[in-house]
């Protein structure tokens, strides 16, 4: 399926595209294409299946996100591109990374759902089987278990869009919760084994929060080019906004970013 895209900054630039984690949207990347990015790159973010503008319909497994992702590359016309992926947008560069690295010029995931337990998915998964509508933004950010440190006024930003506002004054994401259940049940499964890292790649992680293990950091550590710890929590681009997009610009470009 070809996803819906955004695009900002120098449509002649190299391109750079960005997937958004699960719950997410394009607009995601909006604030860091608009203040950074986009000066040095032609940013591409998708709007995954489920989510968004895309289609809905299953299914919700992560080789079809892949497909969905090369099928969007292609008519685009991009036979390999730098990538950003974000928590599930983390996770999707792997799976792409193991099923078609000729598409991956440089990679760089942050804060990746390499693999949760059974039961953080399931305690996940039954958080949205019943959510998807609050009774206002501050609700949904009180609901988030991993926003306690966050730039609030810009989080609510970047998903500027990806809200309906109801009749009776709460807000709806524009996802399928179907979607986001079935996405939270893969993330119980292995991600595809470090071995299959084959580009320049960074893994980018908060310590604090936990999403990566210690395991997986030992694992990942003999494939990766570089792994880049941050403070914050697991939104890394609003609790860790300097850091996370200054390591980020300094691997993909090859040079100090002052």
């Amino acid at each position: 399926m070809k996803l819906v895209v955004q695009e900002w900054g120098n449509p002649d630039a190299p391109p750079l595209f960005c997937i958004h984690g699960v719950g997410g949207a394009r607009v995601n990347w909006r604030h860091v294409a608009e203040d950074r990015w986009g000066r040095r790159f032609r940013v591409i973010a998708p709007d995954l299946r489920g989510h968004g503008d895309s289609g809905y319909l299953p299914p919700w497994t992560h080789a079809t996100y892949v497909d969905d992702l090369v099928d969007t590359l292609d008519d685009l016309g991009l036979e390999k591109v730098d990538m950003v992926g974000h928590s599930f947008g983390g996770r999707l560069v792997l799976e792409l990374l193991a099923r078609f690295p000729d598409r991956v010029g440089k990679a760089v995931v942050t804060e990746p759902v390499i693999q949760i337990t059974p039961e953080l998915a399931m305690h996940r998964a039954e958080q949205e089987r019943v959510g998807g509508t609050w009774a206002s933004f501050d609700a949904f950010l009180d609901s988030r278990e991993n926003t306690g440190e966050i730039d609030r006024e810009r989080y609510l930003a970047d998903l500027d869009g990806h809200f309906e506002e109801l009749a009776d004054g709460s807000v709806r994401r524009r996802t399928c919760q179907s979607a986001i259940v079935s996405i939270f049940s893969e993330f119980a499964s292995p991600a595809p084994s470090p071995e299959t890292v084959t580009v320049p790649t960074m893994l980018l992680y908060s310590p604090a929060f936990g999403m990566v293990t210690p395991e997986q950091i030992a694992a990942y550590q003999p494939q990766v080019a570089e792994i880049v710890g941050v403070p914050g929590l697991h939104s890394v681009f609003t609790s860790a906004y300097q850091e996370t997009t200054t390591a980020i610009e300094r691997f993909l470009l090859g040079e100090v970013i002052a």
